[in-house]
Formats: C-alpha cells, structure tokens, sequence
C-alpha cells in the first residue's frame, strides 16, 4: 500500500480490538502480549516494504513486549469512579483513564519502531538481555514459592523491576555495553524515580489502596522517551507518541461507550465494548505510526543469518510461550472448576497433563524451525509477505479458538464478547490474506497534528465525556466508586 488508506487502518484496528477483546479474558502483563503481536503483524504486512517484511518476527516480538508493560497498571477502580454522579469524581476518572491509557501505549508505539529503524547489530543486541531477565523472573517464581515470600510495597512490581535490573547489570559485566543493555537500564531506573518520587515521597496514589504501578510506568515512559532524544531517535519518539495518544483516547472513548450502553438497561458484558472499542482506537494509532514510520525510516540492510536464527526463537515465543500462559490460565479459572477436567487422573493432576500436552505441541514447533533453518520446509511460502500471512493467521485462529474455550459453555450475554471477537477475526483474516502486496515504494507520509493541538483535543475529550456521562444518569451507575467527599471509598480494596 502507498498510503494509509481504510483498509490497513481498519485492519490494524481490528488487530488490536481482538488481541484486547481476549486480553479482557486472560488479563495482565501475559494477555496485553497479544494486541502488540498481532496489530504489528497486520502493520508490517499492509506496509509491504521488502526490508520490514524481513523482520517480521522482531516487529511481532518486541511489540508484543511493548504492549505488555501496561499490563501492571490497576485501573478498575479508576472505571468505576466515572460510574459516580458527582463531577469531581467522573473528572477525575476519565482524567486517570486517559493517564493509564497513554502510559499503556506509549512503550508499545516504541517496540514497535525499534525494528523499523535499527540496524542489525543493535537489533540483535536485545536478544541477549531479554533472555537474561526472563531467567531472572523465572528464578524469581520459584523463589517466591519456595519461600512463600510475597513483599508488598504499594502493592507494585518493585521485586521484578530489582530483578530485571540486577540481571541486565550482570550481562552488562558480562558481554560488555550495547544499546539494548542502555535501553532498557534507562527504563528500570526511570521506573524506579517514577516509583519513589509519586507515591513513596509525595504520598499520591491514584486508586488506594490498589497499586501504584502506574507511578513506575511513568518514570519508565519518561526515561524511554528521554533515551530516543539522546539517542537520535526522532521517529521513534514520535511513533511513541502518537501510540500513546491513541491508546489515551480509545480507553477514554471506549469506557464512556460502555456507560452510554448500560444506561440502555440492556444486559450484557459491557465491560467488553471498553475493552474492544479501546483496542480499536488504539489500533487506529498504531496504524498511523507505522506509516509515518514507513514513509520516514531509511532503507535498512540485510539481516544475517544471526537474526534469522534470533528470529526463530521469536516465533517459537510468539506461537508457544504467548500462547501457554494464556491459554493455561484456563485450566484454574474454568475448567477445574466447571468440572469439565478432572483435578487428578492417571497419578498426576491436571495442570501436569496440560503442560505435556503443550510441551509436545512446543517440542514439534521448536523441531520443524530448527529445521526450516537447515533446509526451507517446502509447507512454508518461500516469502516473507506468505510467511507472515501464515504466521497471523495461525496465531489469531489459536488465540480465538483458545479464548472460546474458556467460556464454554456459551451464554447469550458472551455474544458481544466471542461473538464479536469472532466476526472480527473473519473480517481481518480476509483483509490480511487478500490485500497486502510487498513494494519497493515508501507510503506517503500521514500528516500529524503538532503537540499542542493533541493537547487541547485531549483535555477537550476528558471534559465533554465528562459532562455527557453525568447527564446519563439519575444518580450514580452500578459499580459507582467515589474517590471525595462524603462517600469516598476509595480506600476498600
């Protein structure tokens, strides 16, 4: 495609929408991994430049990543203030909405542009420090249960974070400085500023006594950003950006048409049209970023066999690591407790039989890429626009079919959740698998509004929905959570 038109747009947004329509299911850090990979997926096939198609499995990777630090942030109680009918209390939660939303967004407008503008040698060097962290976090799980240590400070991720830190520290000793070494000691140092300056000195929390993981992410926010500058990066900074924004408008637009929904008395899972509408939205700025990114980012060289080999990992990552700890969060949730799997069978309990089950289908998937590295699997396209066809369409067919699987068996009201998810994910299988052509041409550049005008529109958007959700209501809505005055609650968990 040579420019953006309705058709990436509406394909992209779709992405999104279902990743975060099934993200609402599986939540956290874990199910916020989805809408990253698979809107990246969908941009990078509709941009159709040779050399992003290449890297395909990088952009779906750290995208992925991206998206998943927001996962930390608690924002249930911040909905339930814009419930309220006082004005203060609905002000403030589509204000904090808006907050959470471009903290969300932010790092995963970043990850998605660092492939579209590194060059190999700083692309490869993320490999390295993500596997150190991911060993310390596992290292991490199991000192927590062997020792049934669960600090609590502000109810954060502060453990974590240490631990991601101290890993990337010890790579660092170890193989020496890089960029992504930099990166992302500039993110767990700007957590922790943000973390120690907003609710540990100044003693503000957004939705006591639930966690502060926000205060972390916008240390982390600020310090990505302020690395971008120091490093040149000015497309990045700007996809970063423009993510950001989107994500902040969506939350907001979509929490206020959940509100309008429930005032029709109309009983169904509203919390899903924010989730949906929301992933939309911001579907819609990852779209824009990643043709501005098309249209600005140079021409980049040709990846060795090292990436390649990189790449591999990611996609035995993106269709089996991203997959299972989703997926597997069905078992505890749904299935033990619907009696549809019996907790113990055959000597061992059913989380076990799930795990072998996995790590056979994993064994095969780890097995048939190590040998399409020595010699190309003829079941494969020969290029990357078909190899990234396929890898969509498998991951969102897995993801749809693993998430109906959870709310079996079907109740009408799960209609606008797996009903909708499923029209959608025919509608953007037939976008994706029709319409994406690789070309030699840049897109043209999608013009983009200056930051002051971002900033009114958004202060404008916080207030107008403001005032429209007091008039829907004579009194407060269900789930009305008050953060002033007399009938604050905002201190019960």
């Amino acid at each position: 495609m040579s420019r953006l038109t309705w058709r990436p747009l509406l394909a992209i947004g779709l992405a999104h929408s279902i990743g975060w329509g099934v993200r609402g299911q599986w939540g956290h850090e874990a199910g916020a991994l989805i809408p990253g990979a698979l809107s990246a997926l969908v941009a990078v096939l509709f941009v159709g430049r040779a050399d992003w198609l290449s890297r395909f499995l990088p952009f779906a990777f750290l995208a992925s990543l991206g998206w998943s630090f927001g996962g930390s942030m608690s924002y249930m109680k911040v909905l339930g203030f814009t419930h309220s009918d006082s004005a203060p209390d609905v002000f403030y939660g589509y204000a904090m909405i808006f907050v959470i939303g471009f903290l969300w967004g932010l790092p995963g407008g970043a990850s998605l542009a660092l492939p579209a503008v590194l060059d190999t040698a700083k692309l490869k060097s993320f490999f390295g420090p993500i596997l150190a962290i991911s060993g310390a976090w596992i290292l991490l799980g199991q000192l927590t249960e062997w020792l049934g240590w669960e600090p609590n400070w502000y109810d954060t991720d502060w453990v974590a974070v240490s631990f991601a830190l101290a890993a990337t520290l010890l790579y660092r000793l170890w193989r020496g400085p890089s960029f992504a070494v930099s990166m992302l000691l500039h993110m767990g140092v700007g957590w922790w500023c943000g973390f120690l300056l907003f609710p540990v000195a100044l003693g503000l929390r957004m939705s006591p006594p639930r966690g502060d993981n926000w205060a972390g992410s916008l240390g982390l926010c600020v310090a990505l950003l302020w690395f971008f500058r120091k490093q040149d990066l000015r497309p990045v900074f700007q996809a970063a950006l423009i993510t950001g924004v989107a994500s902040a408008a969506g939350f907001v637009i979509g929490q206020w048409l959940k509100l309008c929904g429930m005032s029709t008395g109309i009983v169904t899972n509203w919390h899903s049209v924010t989730e949906q509408s929301y992933g939309l939205i911001a579907g819609f700025g990852v779209a824009f970023a990643a043709y501005r990114l098309a249209a600005q980012a140079p021409d980049l060289e040709a990846d060795g066999p090292q990436l390649r080999s990189q790449s591999a990992v990611y996609a035995g990552f993106l269709l089996v690591m991203m997959t299972w700890v989703n997926i597997s969060k069905n078992l505890n949730s749904v299935w033990l407790k619907s009696g549809a799997v019996p907790a113990h069978f055959y000597g061992l309990d059913a989380y076990s039989w799930f795990s072998l089950a996995y790590l056979a289908l994993a064994s095969v998937i780890i097995l048939l890429l190590y040998a399409h590295l020595r010699h190309p699997l003829a079941i494969l396209p020969s290029t990357h626009l078909g190899k990234g066809q396929l890898l969509f369409a498998v991951l969102l067919w897995w993801i749809v079919l693993g998430n109906l699987s959870r709310v079996l068996p079907f109740a009408p009201e799960r209609l606008v959740t797996e009903g909708v998810i499923h029209l959608n994910a025919c509608a953007v299988t037939l976008l994706v698998l029709i319409y994406p052509r690789q070309t030699s041409e840049k897109p043209r550049l999608p013009r983009c509004p200056r930051f002051p005008v971002w900033a009114a529109a958004s202060v404008a958007l916080v207030c107008l929905l403001s005032w429209h959700t007091l008039s829907l209501y004579d009194g407060p809505a269900p789930g009305a959570r008050f953060r002033f005055g007399p009938r604050s609650n905002s201190q019960q968990s």
